[in-house]
């Protein structure tokens, strides 16, 4: 009946139209090869056509009538030729100087609807959803012809050609593309925004929000809809924002997507994280650290016990960051456990377990069964709490060694949120060996890298951060593949804040995190800052991108 049967059976189930036991019968009495098992339906009498094809009509936001060859004048047929309407399957039935308005059976043909703009030069073209067997019969009479094959075996407008599978869909495969463009493009995220005017299409790559072409406005509801039936969101419900996951496969890779609804103004905004399963090839070196610190990262990773934190804002590449320390430390002789909130990647020779609040498997709950595991080494994907918080210390005073994350702006401000959330100063004391702030910057497109003279302000914010004078500076001009932006990838910027003696002493006295920070960089500790100007000295990236993300440190 339509170019994508299970679209439509989920649709119908969802406006509560049939029920699952319904569709599982018809499936079951299915006896011709081509029927489906919404032909069963129909021709059962369990929903007529009428709601059928009214149903997803409105929901295409089109419009559903029957149409009659009689009532159609012969001067509007002569605005399509026969060769034209067969090929798209579309019968003409109101005209004007501007546009013309087709009758057509699929409402996920809208492709036709497009093609047929092209192929009238640019006319206006409207669309009414009909029967098919009303559409092929004014088709035969009105063209003196036989109703088209394509027509009477599948509605399928985007193939022409009788090559594509009911997965090509055109509204399936348009949401498809939405997808795998930007995942070819490496966006992190993928925003469906509606918009007054227009449905808005962005990616966020290497940090940055880019507008893309957007599909027209009147497929908005069609293409929320696939992407909330491919991530097994209910369909029906657009009043409270929804959770879901997709799984896909581009370019011979598998990746994730976690995607989320909100209600707006305009209908539900849609925003799919790509979890690129890939990243969890990244080492050390990859990140971005100079060779110190990742010296100085790698001997606080390997200590037999304690807690180390990564700390940052979202998007800073906290996660990232810690499975390339898990990877790096997971080998046959250590039990590794995670908890995490969803668990965003699947590694191998690892445990990982996933929060469910659902049956009260919070963090502490969690946290407090593996322990019974005994687990080596144990990463937490966040400490939200006091609880979480006194479990994961704890659990590194008797042997155990903790990764976790929280969301400070600064590596020594970590001290100050674990006593805020109402931590023992002691337990903070005896137990957390360093955290380490991050922020993430684009990185100079090495294809289109250049040199440049830097002007007397660049060298002075510089500073003493360069070795010498720099006779040139570096920057992306802009290339294909940079998509005229200069950068391509991102790398991080740190701040490693070890816990010695004395600071154990300032944390136990429930020191500042002023005094904190002091005894740091009295040790040696770069500020985010100061680690990014020292990598765009080295040329890793631009001043403008170092200033953006250090704002707040002033150091």
């Amino acid at each position: 009946m339509t170019s994508n049967d299970e679209y439509v059976l989920q649709l119908l189930t969802e406006r509560g139209f049939i029920d699952h036991d319904q569709v599982e019968a018809a499936a079951k009495s299915m006896k011709a090869e081509d029927e489906t098992t919404l032909d069963v339906l129909v021709s059962s009498g369990t929903i007529s056509e009428d709601d059928v094809l009214g149903t997803i009509a409105d929901q295409f936001g089109l419009n559903y009538c029957h149409v009659n060859a009689d009532a159609i004048d012969a001067e509007i047929v002569k605005e399509i030729p026969a060769d034209i309407a067969k090929k798209y399957g579309v019968v003409p039935v109101v005209a004007d100087e501007e546009s013309i308005t087709v009758a057509l059976s699929d409402p996920m043909g809208y492709d036709a609807i497009d093609s047929l703009r092209y192929v009238l030069h640019g006319r206006d073209v409207q669309a009414v959803i009909s029967p098919r067997a009303e559409v092929q019969a004014a088709m035969a009479k009105l063209y003196q012809t036989e109703a088209p094959a394509d027509v009477q075996t599948r509605d399928e407008f985007g193939d022409v050609d009788g090559d594509a599978s009911g997965d090509d869909a055109p509204v399936i495969k348009l949401a498809t593309m939405l997808i795998t463009n930007g995942i070819k493009m490496k966006a992190s995220d993928i925003h469906l925004e509606p918009m007054e005017k227009e449905f808005r299409v962005r990616y966020r790559i290497d940090g940055a929000l880019r507008k893309m072409d957007s599909p027209p406005k009147r497929l908005q509801g069609a293409i929320i809809s696939r992407i909330k039936i491919m991530s097994k969101m209910k369909i029906s419900e657009k009043r409270v924002p929804q959770d879901g996951r997709i799984q896909i496969t581009v370019n011979g890779k598998d990746l994730d997507l976690r995607v989320n609804s909100v209600p707006t103004n305009h209908g539900e905004s849609i925003v799919m994280r790509v979890l690129d399963k890939s990243n969890l090839a990244l080492g050390l070196p990859q990140l971005g650290f100079l060779s110190d610190d990742q010296t100085t990262f790698e001997r606080l990773i390997k200590l037999p016990d304690g807690v180390v934190l990564v700390t940052g804002p979202t998007g800073s590449g906290k996660t990232t960051t810690l499975y390339a320390c898990l990877g790096q430390i997971n080998t046959p002789d250590k039990k590794l456990i995670t908890v995490e909130d969803p668990v965003e990647y699947q590694m191998s020779g690892i445990n990982q377990v996933q929060v469910n609040k659902d049956v009260g498997l919070d963090f502490s709950a969690a946290l407090r069964s593996i322990l019974r595991q005994a687990p080596n080494i144990i990463m937490i994907g966040e400490i939200r709490d006091d609880e979480t918080a006194d479990i994961a210390m704890e659990a590194a005073l008797t042997g155990h060694l903790v990764f976790s994350t929280l969301h400070t702006n600064d590596a020594p401000s970590a001290v100050t949120r674990l006593l805020d959330i109402g931590v023992k100063p002691f337990l903070v004391a005896s137990a957390l060996r360093a955290a380490m702030a991050q922020r993430l910057v684009r990185a100079i497109c090495e294809k289109c890298r250049e040199e440049y003279t830097p002007t007397d302000r660049e060298l002075k914010m510089l500073g003493s951060f360069a070795k010498t004078r720099p006779e040139h500076m570096f920057h992306g001009a802009g290339c294909d593949r940079c998509g005229k932006s200069g950068y391509k990838g991102r790398k991080g910027i740190f701040e490693i804040f070890k816990v010695d003696d004395t600071i154990q002493r300032l944390i136990f006295d429930h020191a500042p995190a002023t005094l904190l920070r002091q005894r740091a960089r009295e040790m040696g500790m770069r500020t985010l800052r100061e680690d990014g100007m020292l990598k765009v000295a080295n040329g890793m990236t631009s001043l403008s991108e170092v200033l953006r993300v250090t704002m707040g440190d002033a150091d």
